[in-house]
């Protein structure tokens, strides 16, 4: 049994108590018991003195009367040589303490009569607390122990579930996270650990399967610029080339290389924060102005597509939050409007405040299903429909909206029908 369990630590902690307990008891039985004994002793000497003319002739009681330190009557078993040494002391009973036997005891009372010192004097008297004290620290052992056999099997039992925990902690890796425990009837500490344990298997369940399909999903955005630019470097290379061939090659390969750029910078801001840095990032922003910045960069794509943005509403509002993140956020969602809203058509847009801060867009685009829109934010998430195949994008725009939303302890919500989209931000 290794000591550093948690079965042997409470063993010895039960031991521990148990023999202080027991301990305890006994030393107190004993204190009651001696203290019961000798007050009956007292009790019997004291009725003797009181009547110890009728004692005169006893074999077992010594009488003696002391008057002035001196001895005025004694019988013959009045056999205490230095009573004088107690007839001074204001104590009026003593018990003495046979040192050849342990089994009996000697005891004195004086009681005062008229002036006179009546002293009653017995030896021999039946020491049974002795005897008792062998039988029970005889006995501490003995219950001891038969507290500790209970206490490992009880233990064995309150143990189960965590030791069920254990296997199938130990069952656990990157690849198998699939076994949960079976949740006890009891309704203790132990039921909570379990069933938090198999939520958290759940949850790991869930972002292996996530980082997976995350994994692959890079691969295959990354996998088309890499395989365009290795063919078009390739195809340059197998011979000699005039100028204006060579430089369209290398304006497909940076073509190219700026989409892995851009994917790689999305990913880069999706992982760089998490909730135990986000608040160190944190200042004071102008919502207004960093929004107002955002649209002047998407004026020439506007202009491109013949699409008025409409803006119903923008207020000054000042927020303690990340910069780089609400930008991004801004951005994204004016983006993605732009990008799914056909030539000559409008997008609205408002900023203002009452008691939570509202960012919304509503675009006259393609619209999104409704069994897509529980999705769309996920990373690399793409609707597959014919009408979007030739808007260029990743998949991660709404993905990065929604990550730094949470960031800032906000939401979003979605709201599409077969025309036009409408998202909504929400700050606290």
């Amino acid at each position: 049994m290794k000591f550093n369990s948690l079965k042997t630590r409470v063993l010895l902690w039960f031991g521990i108590i148990s023999f202080v307990v027991l301990l305890f008891f006994t030393l107190s039985f004993h204190f009651f018991l001696d203290t019961s004994i000798k007050y009956n002793i007292q009790t019997r000497l004291e009725f003797i003195a009181h009547k110890y003319k009728d004692y005169l002739t006893s074999n077992t009681v010594g009488i003696a009367v002391i008057e002035n330190g001196k001895v005025k009557f004694k019988n013959s078993n009045f056999s205490l040589s230095n009573f004088q040494e107690y007839a001074q002391q204001d104590e009026n009973f003593f018990i003495f303490e046979q040192s050849h036997d342990d089994d009996y005891i000697d005891a004195l009372y004086i009681d005062i009569v008229n002036g006179e010192q009546i002293m009653v004097y017995q030896k021999n008297i039946d020491n049974k607390i002795e005897n008792f004290e062998d039988v029970l620290f005889f006995l501490i052992p003995i219950l001891l122990i038969i507290f500790i056999i209970l206490a490992s099997k009880m233990l064995n039992k309150i143990l189960l579930p965590i030791n069920n925990l254990n296997d199938a902690i130990s069952d656990v890796s990157i690849t198998k996270f699939t076994k949960t425990i079976e949740i006890p009837k009891e309704n203790d500490e132990i039921k909570k650990l379990i069933i938090s344990f198999n939520k958290m298997i759940e949850r790991l369940h869930e972002g292996v399967e996530r980082l997976d399909r995350f994994n692959t999903d890079v691969s295959h955005e990354l996998k088309t610029p890499l395989t365009v630019i290795q063919g078009e470097a390739e195809l340059a290379l197998r011979k000699m080339r005039e100028p204006i061939e060579y430089q369209k090659t290398l304006s497909i390969i940076q073509g190219q290389s700026k989409q892995i750029q851009l994917i790689v910078q999305q990913l880069l801001l999706l992982t760089k924060y998490t909730r135990d840095n986000i608040k160190e990032s944190f200042e004071t922003c102008l919502l207004d102005s960093i929004l107002i910045a955002t649209i002047d960069k998407f004026q020439g794509q506007l202009h491109e597509k013949n699409i008025t943005l409409d803006i119903q509403k923008i207020e000054p509002i000042t927020m303690h939050a990340n910069p780089v993140l609400i930008e991004s956020i801004f951005s994204n969602i004016i983006d993605n409007a732009i990008k799914y809203t056909p030539n000559d058509k409008k997008i609205s847009l408002w900023l203002y405040q009452d008691t939570q801060t509202h960012f919304i867009v509503k675009d006259e685009g393609v619209g999104i299903e409704k069994h897509h829109l529980s999705k769309i934010t996920e990373r690399f998430y793409r609707v597959d429909s014919s009408r979007n195949k030739k808007i260029n994008g990743f998949g991660l725009g709404l993905s990065i909206v929604k990550n730094s939303v949470n960031m800032h302890n906000g939401s979003i919500n979605l709201d599409s029908s077969s025309m036009g989209t409408r998202v909504e931000i929400l700050f606290p």
